[in-house]
């Protein structure tokens, strides 16, 4: 993909919005502002940039459904466009300072990942079956990540039932790492964790993750000893929460496989 360009406008696409992050080619941004999900805004925006400043590639992370009016636009204004997948760009955000999730810090991920690492995209061509395939497994991908949310938030809620202070050491992104799974799949609840006792618990710990797991387990066994008392309906509540572990780990992987998919 060429890579001579004034301006690389990456766009966090949305349902009703989109936040869109203009860099030039020192990486300083030349627009860094929210759009409503319409043509003559993104129009504007495009023609805006194309004639303040020269050539504009265009980025979108979902070339699919809500990127669909982007994507048809900027080939309208001509622009160039391309799709950075979200493998991708997840492994791009690992690189950027900060760990909240934004619209804004997205584009701008999305636009500097594209001005560095222009390897990682992916052309949008209007004939290309590249790109029909592509919005197929953008589709599977987007679906896949509702499902992700989906299990996970019950999760939640069934550990929320039966143990507030343990689902509180879940904290954000923390539920959903493998070792906590797995520990979630063999240990069941806090009556499983409990039996095990701590040392039981790090021993298997240590045996299933590359990373020291003390920390973790720690936070564990601080937020069982926060509650004595057992919840009503929480042996049955321990019976389904391995089998929501189960299929978090299970749609984690196949969203892996789809996103591979995408980058080859």
């Amino acid at each position: 993909m060429n890579t001579q360009y004034a301006v690389w406008f990456g766009l966090d696409v949305g349902k009703t919005s989109h936040h869109g992050c203009g860099l030039d080619p020192a990486g300083e941004r030349v627009f860094d502002h929210e759009l409503p999900q319409d043509e003559a805004s993104l129009r504007d925006v495009i023609t805006s940039l194309q004639d303040e400043h020269g050539r504009v590639l265009v980025i979108v992370d979902q070339p699919n459904t809500i990127g669909e009016l982007p994507v048809a636009v900027a080939r309208d204004c001509g622009a160039d466009i391309a799709y950075l997948p979200g493998l991708a760009m997840r492994k791009a955000a690992d690189l950027y300072p900060g760990q909240a999730k934004t619209d804004a810090r997205d584009a701008f991920i999305i636009a500097d990942t594209a001005r560095t690492m222009p390897h990682t995209l992916r052309s949008v061509d209007r004939e290309s079956d590249v790109l029909a395939n592509l919005k197929v497994l953008a589709g599977t991908d987007e679906g896949l990540a509702h499902d992700i949310t989906r299990a996970i938030n019950r999760l939640r809620s069934l550990l929320l039932q039966i143990h507030p202070a343990l689902e509180r050491a879940f904290k954000r992104t923390v539920l959903t790492r493998s070792i906590v799974l797995d520990l979630l799949i063999r240990y069941r609840g806090p009556a499983g964790l409990r039996a095990a006792g701590k040392s039981g618990v790090k021993r298997w710990a240590r045996n299933h993750t590359r990373k020291d797991p003390s920390a973790l387990i720690d936070a564990i066994f601080d937020a069982l000893a926060e509650q004595t008392l057992t919840v009503p309906g929480s042996q049955a509540s321990e019976s389904v929460v391995p089998r929501h572990a189960a299929r978090i780990k299970a749609l984690k992987a196949e969203r892996a496989e789809i996103e591979a998919e995408a980058e080859e």
